[in-house]
């Protein structure tokens, strides 16, 4: 388990149930995605996205989910304006009561944008590796050219 894994699971302070899988520790897909996005550092905006996005999904109001997770209505707009962070057991009532699992309300989806963003730097890193190789190529063939010639 790397140290940035470890902080992450403290982080959370979530039951994180880690897996092995050839001799490599693997953690709960979200918290890895959410380290990979790197934009996406803002954990109260993420979760204030996805809570509203899912609430908003099960066609409830934010009255009607406070009380099914035993809550104040208006703790659900504080969490919703990103203005207040739940506790642990609070996330768990929350996804409850929306029918999903906790870790469901830090997901993040890219944006087709950004794929095509992280596609094209790819794409032209790998571009500028090949000609940098023919380059090269074609130089030291130049160079045993003008050696044999001399």
């Amino acid at each position: 388990m790397t140290i940035l894994e470890i902080k992450t699971i403290f982080f959370f302070n979530i039951n994180v149930q880690p897996i092995i899988y050839n001799n490599t520790l693997i953690v709960n897909a979200f918290l890895a995605f959410i380290i990979d996005l790197g934009k996406m550092t803002n954990l109260r905006d993420i979760l204030a996205a996805n809570l509203r996005k899912n609430r908003q999904k099960c066609g409830i109001t934010q009255s009607k989910l406070a009380e099914k997770a035993e809550i104040s209505t208006q703790y659900i707009a504080m969490i919703e304006l990103s203005k207040q962070f739940p506790t642990p057991e609070v996330l768990e009532r929350l996804a409850g009561a929306l029918g999903i699992e906790a870790y469901e309300l830090f997901a993040v989806s890219p944006s087709p944008e950004s794929i095509m963003e992280r596609l094209q730097k790819d794409i032209i890193r790998e571009i500028r590796e090949v000609i940098a190789e023919v380059l090269e190529k074609n130089l030291a063939e130049k160079r045993n050219n003008l050696e044999t010639v001399d």
